[in-house]
């Protein structure tokens, strides 16, 4: 898919593709750290039909509803061609061992043959967290290994 980028002398730039129904979809980012998501027409690039303005924090969760579903999409798409390998998206609730605690303290990799292939938090997307990445109540933990191997990493996570 190609996007355009088209530089805004003084505002900033326009980010921004044609979907398959013919709208234009696309992102200005001011040179103050403001945006805007934008929709236009097919024919006239310049005019917008539709305008939303978002905090940093709105087009990160945005960006989160768009990009997780997707990255965890991909990982399971690519999973499935190996025999034997899953993916799960395993939740850290509030009240168990490891929220506020560091993904090494888990020791996920050496207890079960499971790898932590990504973090969903508040909508944004953690790929590959380093093992000082700390769990938060509410975290979707992305895991990639056996079936066996996943719950016992569903039971880590749980309990310890």
């Amino acid at each position: 898919m190609d996007v355009n980028v088209t530089p805004l002398p003084g505002l900033g730039t326009r980010q921004d593709f044609m979907t398959g129904s013919g709208h234009r979809v696309g992102v200005i980012t001011y040179r103050d750290g403001r945006f805007e998501l934008i929709v236009s027409g097919q024919d006239d690039p310049d005019g917008c039909a539709a305008s939303i303005e978002l905090t940093s924090a709105e087009t990160s969760t945005l960006a989160g509803l768009l990009g997780a579903p997707q990255l965890v999409s991909q990982l399971s798409e690519q999973q499935q061609e190996v025999a034997g390998v899953t993916t799960w998206q395993l939740p850290i609730a509030a009240g168990t061992p490891f929220v506020g605690r560091e993904l090494g303290d888990t020791e996920m990799r050496t207890r079960t043959s499971v790898s932590i292939v990504a973090v969903v938090r508040d909508g944004t997307v953690h790929p590959s967290p380093r093992p000082d990445f700390r769990f938060a109540s509410g975290d979707l933990v992305v895991v990639v290994g056996t079936a066996d191997g996943l719950r016992a990493a569903e039971d880590i996570l749980a309990h310890g």
